[in-house]
């Protein structure tokens, strides 16, 4: 039978506690209906996806060398990272240790879904970070200058 290990994240800043256990009872749900044994659950509560500094992805890469499962599942590839370079990274491992990635709207990771999903991930993050006040502010800045001279044309 195949040993599965799930896998899921949420950042402080965009979602809730309970974010986790919904992630992860998704996948269970998931991982029943292929008759997988679940191996392990790992999860980083509060954590940023931009970076692989967090002890849950690392415990699961770890375990993966150790053959404890022959699969990751997790909700969406962003859970497992939001930087294009560590997708990559945790793919490559993955896939020299034996073990698929699989995400419950993908499937199983390729190649193809790395480079465009880490891609679409990556740019999601930038654009989270991105404070939309403060971009309006400074637009607003910047159009003032134009529209005092254009008023002082006017007279």
């Amino acid at each position: 039978m195949l040993r599965v290990a799930l896998y899921a994240r949420y950042s402080s800043d965009q979602q809730r506690e309970a974010s986790i256990e919904d992630q992860l009872r998704l996948c269970r749900i998931y991982a029943e209906k292929q008759g997988w044994v679940v191996a392990e659950s790992y999860y980083d509560r509060a954590v940023s996806g931009a970076s692989l500094i967090r002890t849950g992805i690392q415990a699961l890469l770890a375990d993966a060398l150790r053959d404890r499962f022959q699969v990751v599942l997790a909700e969406a590839l962003d859970r497992i990272s939001r930087d294009q370079e560590d997708v990559a990274d945790v793919f490559k491992r993955m896939a020299f240790a034996g073990v698929k990635i699989i995400t419950l709207p993908e499937g199983e990771i390729t190649h193809l879904h790395v480079g465009l999903k880490g891609t679409m991930n990556a740019s999601s993050s930038r654009t989270s970070r991105t404070r939309p006040g403060a971009a309006c502010a400074a637009a607003s800045r910047r159009a003032r200058p134009a529209a005092a001279s254009a008023t002082a044309m006017m007279w």
